[in-house]
C-alpha cells in the first residue's frame, strides 16, 4: 500500500482546530476522505474551517470544547459519536503557552492553569475518546497527542509549558502500551519552530530572523507538514508505530551545531 485510501471514512476528532497545525490536520483529514469533528473553544473561526471543508466536498461538523472541562470533553465524545456513528480517532492539539521566565517567577494559578489544559485536557481526552473507540470495535484507532519539542528537551524560560509537555509524551508512551493489543495506535508529534498564529502580525523579515535563530535548516515550519505526518499515522501505513515522540523540526533536538570551516565551499556555490 503505498496512499491513504485506508484513512477514508474514518472519524476523527481534532481539538485546537480553528488554526495553526490543529487545521492544517483537519483540513488535510478532511481531504483525503476522513469526517472530521473540528473543536474549539473559538466557535467562529472552527465554523469557518468547517465551512472550508464543506465548500471542498468534505465531511466535517464543530463542536465547542474547553478541553481543560470534564463535561465538554465527554459531550465532544459524545456529538462525535451520535454524528458519525462511531469514533477512529483523536488529535489531542489544544494547548496553551506561557510567558518565557525563570521558574521561581512563574505563580502556582498558572502553573494550574496551564497544565489543566496542556496536560489533563490530553488525559481526558485520550480517557473518552479510547472509551469510544473500543465500543466502535475501530480496526485502526488512533491517538495523536500533539506535545512539543519542550516535550523531549529541556528549554530555559519554558518550565511549565515544557513539564506539561513532557507530561504529554509519559502519557503517550504508557497509553500505547495499554492498548497495543486492541490495535489502537498512540503517538506524539513534537513540533519545533512553526509559523503559526502565535507569531501575530510580525513581519517577514523579522521571521526571518527568527528561523535562522530556531531552525538549523533556516526556515520556520509549514502547518501542512504537521498534517501529512498526522495523517500518516492515521493511516494502515503507520500501524506498527505506537508509543513515540516524533519530532518534526528540521534537526533541532539532533543536537547543537558546530561551526566548521568546510575545505571546498564551492560545492554549494
Amino acid at each position: 500500500m503505498t496512499d491513504f485510501s485506508s484513512v477514508k471514512d474514518k472519524v476523527a476528532i481534532v481539538t485546537g482546530a480553528a488554526d495553526g497545525l490543529g487545521k492544517a490536520i483537519s483540513l488535510c483529514y478532511a481531504e483525503n476522505g476522513m469526517k472530521v469533528v473540528v473543536s474549539d473553544i473559538q466557535a467562529e473561526k472552527g465554523m469557518k474551517i468547517v465551512d472550508e471543508i464543506r465548500s471542498k466536498g468534505g465531511e466535517a461538523s464543530f463542536y465547542r470544547a474547553d478541553v481543560s472541562k470534564e463535561e465538554d470533553m465527554t459531550g465532544l465524545v459524545d456529538f462525535a459519536v451520535k454524528t458519525y456513528g462511531r469514533l477512529d480517532g483523536l488529535v489531542n492539539n489544544a494547548g496553551i503557552a506561557a510567558e518565557s521566565r525563570p521558574t521561581h517567577e512563574y505563580s502556582t494559578a498558572e502553573f494550574d492553569r496551564l497544565l489543566s489544559i496542556d496536560l489533563k485536557g490530553v488525559f481526558m481526552g485520550m480517557k473518552f475518546a479510547v472509551e469510544a473507540i473500543l465500543k466502535s470495535k475501530s480496526s485502526g484507532g488512533f491517538i495523536l497527542n500533539i506535545a512539543s519539542l519542550a516535550g523531549v528537551l529541556g528549554n530555559s524560560s519554558m518550565a511549565i509549558y515544557s513539564s506539561a509537555k513532557h507530561g504529554v509524551v509519559g502519557l503517550t508512551k504508557s497509553a500505547a502500551l495499554d492498548y497495543a493489543r486492541y490495535n489502537i495506535t498512540v503517538n506524539a508529534i513534537c513540533p519545533g519552530t512553526f509559523r503559526t498564529s502565535v507569531w501575530g502580525q510580525a513581519p517577514e523579515e523579522v521571521m526571518k530572523e527568527y528561523a535562522k535563530i530556531f531552525s538549523p535548516n533556516g526556515r520556520l515550519g509549514d502547518p501542512g507538514e504537521v498534517g501529512y505526518l498526522a495523517l500518516f499515522l492515521a493511516s494502515d501505513l503507520a500501524r506498527y508505530i505506537s508509543g513515540t515522540a516524533i519530532t518534526i523540526d528540521a534537526g533541532s533536538s539532533a543536537g547543537k551545531i558546530t561551526p566548521t570551516i568546510w575545505s571546498h565551499p564551492e560545492i554549494v556555490d
